[in-house]
């Protein structure tokens, strides 16, 4: 036992127990070896502070509490669970975030009933209700002696899913009701794509974004359904082509009058947008030159008739012809729009999709199955290097579309023993064929 119990506080063993909660069935024995085998509250080694604050803080001193776990009920509102690591914590004003927290009457937990407790001490565990600044990993501390404890690192959340609310009108409803479920699970992230406009909930794996949603319409009345989920793609100009926008509208009084003529060429991947003034002798006047920029970004934020932006491109303003009566700012913006499109009809798009780099750990054993799932998902291998311990480090550059649900397909291919992370590395040029799918699919759903 004594093996046992030094095992579990080192981190190097890790006890699995069977039972089950519903039944009550072996809930006795999980109990009786959290006592006899589990860390105690006492005798440990003193608490690490983070921050570069106190090395070390025994656990008989001032008051100090680790918030691990938030929960919100419609009705009581937010309950905050911790655990004290020094001293005792009552009801009063305490130090959390560096910011003052009126920490109310504290309570434990039997089931779904409160009991109230006048104090809790070092070791144990407890919830206070409507603290208004403190998350999960916050630190309750006496203010006579703040410290800032370990926080908790939620996962990194690595499955999104698109989601909307099933009835118009509940959008605000949705939005309530994710923000109180991200507070209680700091492992889901929500993101609103201003491009695809979508509401994209990113969570650990499908299990896991399936309970979001059934407790999203039990505990607030949101009916949540999934869409399918849409890859930022870009695009940009194949060559070197010139533009005419022509604006001119003339039905009585004032008309509006804008013509201008652009070069357009693209640019090396990253370099962005570039926007060149070439007009001599004032065929557009100056004050109109802004107005032809603000039609090109325009156009470009709009996709020129893909509905995806395009990015790395330069464009040349050398020439066009305006009215003393009847150019003005929007004329000419809207030429500036006009020129582009028709440049970029006779340049050529190209669809830039998404590349991210992917570094899998899995054991050695799968390492060739990962391989040939990379490749087959037009992943490009970076290399494989020892992790230790019989595991093996996968790198690669995979594009967005083709792993948007790995960590479904990973946990498949491996038996749940990989795991991986990424990030976003390029945009680059799609194969033909593809992209031709992909600007279709488009212009269908625009038609739709």
């Amino acid at each position: 036992m004594r093996a046992l119990h030094e095992g579990i506080d080192d981190a190097t063993i890790f006890p699995v127990l069977v039972g089950s909660a519903t039944r009550l069935i072996g809930v006795d024995r999980l109990c009786d070896v959290i006592v006899k085998a589990g860390p105690f509250s006492f005798g440990q080694a003193p608490i690490e502070a983070a921050d570069g604050q106190e090395p070390e803080r025994p656990t008989r001193l001032p008051m100090s509490a680790l918030v691990f776990k938030t929960i919100t009920d419609p009705y009581v509102g937010r309950v905050s669970y911790f655990r004290v690591y020094s001293g005792i914590l009552r009801g009063r004003c305490c130090a959390t975030r560096r910011n003052d927290e009126r920490v109310g009457h504290v309570f434990t937990m039997r089931g779904k009933n409160q009991e109230q407790l006048p104090e809790v001490v070092a070791g144990d565990i407890g919830a206070v209700g409507k603290l208004a600044h403190t998350v999960t990993g916050d630190t309750i501390a006496d203010k006579s002696a703040p410290v800032v404890l370990p926080t908790i690192e939620p996962p990194e959340p690595l499955l999104p899913k698109a989601i909307a609310p099933q009835t118009k009108g509940d959008e605000d409803k949705l939005m309530i009701g994710l923000q109180r479920l991200i507070e209680e699970d700091p492992s889901l992230r929500l993101e609103r794509n201003d491009e695809t406009r979508q509401t994209i909930l990113w969570g650990m794996g499908d299990a896991h974004l399936d309970v979001v949603m059934q407790r999203l319409k039990s505990k607030f009345s949101v009916q949540v359904t999934e869409v399918p989920f849409k890859v930022p793609y870009r695009t940009s100009v194949r060559g070197k082509a010139e533009g005419l926008g022509r604006h001119v509208k003339q039905s009585g009084g004032h008309g509006q009058y804008g013509i201008c003529n652009i070069r357009m060429e693209p640019l090396p991947r990253g370099e962005g947008f570039v926007f060149e003034d070439k007009i001599f002798g004032g065929s557009i006047p100056n004050q109109f030159i802004p107005s032809v920029e603000k039609g090109v970004r325009a156009a470009m934020a709009q996709g020129v008739g893909t509905g995806f932006p395009v990015i790395d491109i330069k464009v040349e303003l050398y020439d066009g012809k305006y009215h003393t009566v009847d150019s003005n700012d929007f004329a000419f913006q809207m030429a500036g729009s006009h020129a582009v499109k028709d440049a970029a009809e006779k340049a050529g798009i190209s669809v830039l999709e998404p590349i991210w780099s992917l570094e899998v750990l899995v054991p050695e054993e799968f390492t060739g199955d990962i391989m040939g799932d990379l490749q087959k998902r037009r992943g490009i291998p970076e290399g494989i290097e020892p992790a230790g311990g019989g595991r093996q480090i996968v790198r690669a550059k995979v594009p967005f579309a083709e792993v948007t649900h790995y960590a479904t397909d990973l946990r498949s291919l491996t038996g749940g023993k990989g795991t991986f992370s990424w990030s976003f590395s390029h945009y680059q040029e799609v194969p033909h064929d593809l992209a031709n799918k992909i600007i279709e699919a488009a212009k269908q759903e625009a038609h739709a």
